[in-house]
């Protein structure tokens, strides 16, 4: 089913069952332990062997010769699989370096080796036999020296941005830094692989079934229709499990090897360095603004690092379409880095681009004399900026900011910095923009309808904890007329309709357009079997009627169980309309006048998503997100050994996130709208919108607080403790 207009006679408006609150599905059995997580498929193989994955030692050379007499000796030990015993590998579409290195390295816990064995500490007591002996190169681990030698950036350009910066009254020129960040999801890259022939079957933890048994296919060099890939449970992934990783493939060449299912799970320091992570930025903003706060030129110049042939990370993306200003300047530096993979990590690119861009725009605000709510207002526009023929399907960017601020109390604001006190407390109130852009994606479903009226939705969409599960039965029970409780959903294997998948915001718009398109059709042949014309059908109740009668919805299928499939396509929209999100964060924080310690007393996030498709699930995704971007303002960052290129504090005992105690209460509002020309759901993605600017808008805190402008995040106390303001 193509969508390329907004739908008329719409199922899913009457909004009995999708828009409401429900708890998610799926939460009896997370909290009994039911839910099957990729390490805990021991029915599908009770006869699993165990491997241990041993990382290179070094970032960037090649093996020497590896010692492995000692470690096939010990006990327990069934194989082990290195570059040598694998034989020739393929390189799949989405990963930047071979999963399996040998001879040559390409950074740091790179896999050289998997030990098979009886268990899974047999297996790792083996592999502290391994010896390997390296030929170290010299690489590249330090970003501010790699991009003096990087190529030019890639460029794009409205107007004349320097002569029209050159002539602003009011200008602002600042560089900010983002550090590379670690994904930290509860559960590790984890596989189980079983050979069956030459069927290979991984149940495993990842985002993206097509992607991912698409890659181990090509990587294997086997076809695609021989990889069965399940992952009907995954416990977090923001963005690292996109793609496939070393446990996937190592799983399969030790089962291979062994001739027996094989269980992988990567180590939490490989988790760190093996995997893929956000990676650092350098950012320079200028602005150029008119007395009344019109901007005239804006111009956000980006630069990162990644592995050759690795790609940038796009944190100018926002800037292109947030606010308007005739000239316009921006740009990609990437240098080459021999650090481990940097990739997609919750709103890559917007993520850390918010973090510099809207402390940039409160530092011009405040060149202004304005009010930075104000001065975000001011130049609001309702049509993409470098393409002004083509306007957003949906822009309350105003709404949100002007909303909170009422909620928030922004009023009581103090604008002068360092004013508002609280015992030993300095007091800040700040605030940010939110924006990410909304994507749609082609995505299938099959629905069944079986005698006794019970719907069943397949389709290979994941849950990574976000409430697919929930939204989907919702849109499913919508669209049929029966409760949620007489919804099977069944997600995350190869062998269901090639969905959108889990990731950049997509995942809840596009998925649940799919199981409308198959819904659609399921109802068509529903209505043809009850002799009722389709276009007149009404499905409620469990029942469907029509002009000349109504019969029990499992009527139709009394001869047997009808089956549809679907997809929903997109034709030209994204030619059409500017599809994105927003929202306004705001946060006020307290830092101690003595010890620097800051501490995030109150939360708001007002979020303009279109149609909020399950007000309970969206609510956890957004406070989520917030506790996530308050990581990154704080305390997140991965500290490079810039010497032997490796991520130092490569565990959660050194990598720091929030815990409760650093949470506040946090308060999150949805605007009620729907979209329609996005999806027949009328909804867009919110999970990543929650993370976009709240760092930001507790650095703006801090400083309100404080009268001290941190630029380089995390703001640790070490930034700004000899800055404070003097204690009387």
């Amino acid at each position: 089913m193509k969508f390329d207009t907004p739908a008329g006679d719409n199922p899913i408006d009457r909004m009995t069952v999708v828009g409401r609150p429900h708890s998610r599905i799926d939460g009896p059995l997370k909290t009994t332990g039911r839910a099957t997580y990729a390490y805990e498929h021991h029915r599908e193989a009770p006869t699993a062997a165990y491997g241990h994955v041993i990382g290179a030692g070094i970032a960037k050379g090649r093996i020497r010769s590896m010692d492995l007499g000692a470690a096939r000796s010990a006990p327990g030990v069934l194989g082990i699989v290195t570059a040598r015993e694998a034989g020739k590998l393929g390189k799949g579409d989405y990963n930047t370096a071979p999963l399996l290195g040998g001879p040559e390295i390409d950074h740091y816990h790179q896999a050289i080796a998997v030990v098979v064995a009886e268990t899974f500490e047999q297996a790792r007591a083996a592999a502290a036999l391994v010896k390997v002996d390296y030929n170290r190169t010299p690489g590249d681990f330090d970003l501010a020296a790699a991009l003096d030698k990087a190529p030019a950036p890639d460029e794009d350009r409205l107007g004349q941005f320097e002569q029209a910066f050159d002539a602003a009254p009011f200008k602002l020129d600042a560089l900010y830094t983002t550090p590379d960040q670690s994904h930290a999801m509860m559960e590790p890259f984890a596989t189980l692989a079983a050979w069956d022939g030459d069927q290979l079957t991984v149940w495993t933890s990842n985002q993206m079934i097509d992607w991912g048994r698409g890659d181990l296919a090509k990587t294997l060099n086997i076809p695609k229709d021989k990889v069965r890939l399940i992952s009907p449970y995954i416990g977090g992934g923001f963005g690292g499990k996109l793609f496939l990783r070393a446990d996937a493939l190592m799983a399969a060449l030790g089962a291979r090897l062994v001739q027996r299912p094989v269980k992988v799970a990567l180590t939490r320091p490989m988790l760190v360095n093996n995997s893929t992570h956000r990676p650092a930025t350098r950012q320079r903003i200028r602005i150029g603004a008119k007395p009344d706060g019109e901007i005239i030129a804006i111009a956000h110049e980006s630069s990162s690092g990644d592995l050759p042939d690795g790609g940038p990370e796009t944190a100018v993306n926002q800037t292109r379409l947030l606010y308007a200003g005739a000239n316009r300047l921006t740009s990609l530096r990437l240098a080459v880095l021999n650090l481990p993979e940097g990739n997609a990590m919750r709103a890559p690119g917007e993520a850390s681009g918010m973090m510099a861009l809207e402390i940039a725009m409160d530092e011009m605000a405040e060149k202004l004399g304005m009010d930075p709510i104000a001065f975000r207002v001011q130049n609001d526009t309702q049509v993409d900026p470098e393409n002004p023929d083509r306007p957003f399907s949906q822009r309350n960017l105003v709404r949100c900011l002007e909303d909170g601020a009422r909620r928030f109390g922004w009023a009581r604001r103090n604008a002068r910095p360092a004013s508002v006190t609280d015992g030993r407390w300095l007091v800040g109130m700040g605030v940010a923009a939110a924006f990410r852009n909304n994507l749609n994606v082609t995505s299938g479903a099959r629905v069944r309808l079986a005698t006794d009226g019970r719907i069943t939705v397949e389709t290979d969409m994941t849950d990574i904890g976000t409430g697919s599960y929930t939204i989907i039965a919702q849109t499913a029970a919508e669209m049929m007329g029966v409760p949620l409780d007489r919804v099977t959903v069944k997600l995350g294997d190869s062998s269901f309709p090639v969905s959108a998948g889990s990731g950049g915001q997509f995942g809840a718009g596009s998925s649940t357009s799919g199981v409308y398109a198959a819904c659609v059709k399921l109802r068509e042949a529903v209505a043809g079997n009850l002799g009722l014309d389709p276009a007149e059908a009404v499905f409620e109740g469990g029942k469907v009627k029509g002009a000349r009668r109504s019969a029990p919805l499992a009527e139709a299928a009394k001869a047997g169980e009808l089956v549809a499939e679907d997809a929903m396509t997109w034709g030209d929209l994204d030619e059409t309309y500017q599809q994105s999100t927003f929202g306004g964060h705001f946060v006020e924080v307290g830092v101690d006048r003595y010890t620097g310690a800051i501490r995030v007393r109150r939360m708001l996030a007002v979020c303009a998503a279109g149609r909020i498709l399950n007000p309970v699930t969206a609510r956890s995704q957004v406070i989520g997100a917030m506790t996530m971007g308050v990581g990154g303002a704080l305390m997140e960052k991965l500290e490079v050994d810039k010497r032997l290129g490796y991520f130092v504090n490569h565990d959660l005992a050194g990598y720091e996130v929030p815990v409760h105690a650093d949470i506040p209460h946090q308060e999150v509002i949805f605007l009620d709208e729907a979209d329609d020309k996005v999806s027949p759901m009328k909804a867009k993605g919110i999970g990543e919108l929650g993370l976009c600017g709240v760092g930001a808008a507790v650095a703006n805190a801090v400083y309100n607080a404080t009268g001290v402008r941190v630029r380089d995040y995390p703001v640790t106390l070490d930034k700004h403790l000899d800055r404070l303001p003097a204690v009387s």
